[in-house]
């Protein structure tokens, strides 16, 4: 089971992950409104779908309008949100029929230093969640693993005791990070990746994952799909399926 991004923000905020400020707006006048309510000079506009891709992507109504768009006042946000909200967005995951945008995500601005990726899979071979990282963060896995292999990081996490603190020093290690980024990344991975295990997920992944200028982890994105079979244990979550 899929849910949106805003639905698996507000998850892993209340697990503890830290995310941005957002607010979900389904009108171009909420849209403006949550620009004004944010308090900042820029925000990102962000089309809801069950698909990635969705910054490369268009409108087949509007060929020129992206899927995520960067916005400086809120105007601009009521007018980006007029053209996305019930159109119907193309990217590379939903194939050329898309998918119909009818809600948007107006998120807070944030300083950003550097990206990575961050996800937490099953590995079916090892027999549990294994977290995966690379410093290629706001690239598609997939090319990453194909152009770059070298710069793919994995790490066996154990479904009982959690990510460790040398697995997670391990980590910062290999990928360059500040102090700062190294202590943030001590709070932050083992929560994501037990937010994982509590919920039964088939897939988090965040991606990008940012490191801010003061070296603070935040996940500017978020993918999140549940096992199916599992639901039993969850109906919270199963409220949140969208057909």
């Amino acid at each position: 089971m899929k849910i949106h991004e805003f639905q698996a923000k507000e998850l892993l905020k209340a697990a503890g992950v830290t995310v941005p400020d957002g607010i979900v707006a389904s009108s171009p006048d909420e849209a403006a409104a949550a620009f004004e309510q944010l308090g900042g000079k820029l925000a990102v506009v962000k089309a809801q779908i069950h698909a990635g891709g969705r910054g490369k992507g268009r409108f087949k109504e509007h060929p020129d309008q992206p899927g995520v768009v960067l916005v400086r006042s809120a105007g601009e946000a009521r007018e980006h949100a007029e053209r996305m909200l019930g159109s119907t967005l193309v990217t590379i995951q939903t194939g050329e029929e898309g998918k119909q945008v009818n809600t948007l995500l107006v998120e807070a601005g944030l300083d950003i230093a550097s990206e990575l990726y961050a996800g937490v899979v099953v590995d079916r071979a090892a027999g549990g969640p294994v977290l995966i990282m690379s410093s290629e963060g706001g690239t598609e896995i997939e090319k990453v693993a194909h152009d770059s292999p070298e710069k793919i990081l994995n790490c066996n996490v154990d479904a009982g005791y959690g990510l460790q603190a040398a697995q997670v020093r391990k980590l910062a290690h290999q990928l360059g990070l500040s102090a700062a980024a190294a202590a943030s990344a001590q709070k932050f991975l083992p929560k994501l990746a037990k937010f994982f295990t509590d919920n039964d997920c088939t897939q988090v992944e965040i991606n990008p994952l940012v490191v801010t200028a003061a070296g603070d982890f935040v996940a500017l994105d978020a993918k999140v799909a549940f096992d199916d079979n599992a639901m039993f244990r969850h109906a919270d979550l199963a409220e949140l399926r969208d057909l």
